[in-house]
């Protein structure tokens, strides 16, 4: 699958970390206050969600995600937390400042970059 926007990408984490599945529906206003946005954004992202294949969500109901958008949304959450236990645990990043730089980090490097990272710090046990 293609890489999405950060922003649709936080939508997706934000909907997982809620515990949104395939099966589980979560409410936008939920999805709001975890990412501190309005009710009006969260209806604009599930509609370009729904667009991708990625979620659904019938009109002013509850959001379920698809099986591609909830493996996406597992997948940024993975990353997100490998990066913030590496910075933490490994570095000694202050946990606030760990989870600004692992949210950052988890959209910016690459799938190939990862998978190296990964396979490094496996190494480390942490």
């Amino acid at each position: 699958m293609e890489k999405m926007s950060m922003s649709h990408e936080d939508y997706l984490e934000a909907i997982v970390m809620l515990g949104g599945t395939t099966e589980v529906p979560v409410r936008s206003v939920d999805v709001a206050t975890k990412l501190g946005v309005s009710k009006a954004s969260v209806n604009k992202a599930m509609t370009a969600l729904k667009e991708k294949g990625l979620a659904d969500q019938p009109y002013y109901g509850d959001i379920t995600l698809t099986p591609e958008g909830y493996a996406y949304g597992k997948s940024v959450l993975g990353r997100h937390e490998l990066l913030f236990t590496f910075l933490t645990k490994a570095l000694g990043i202050p946990e606030d400042q760990a989870e600004k730089e692992a949210c950052l980090m988890e959209h910016a490097i690459s799938d190939a970059s990862f998978e190296k990272w990964i396979s490094y710090i496996k190494k480390l046990d942490l």
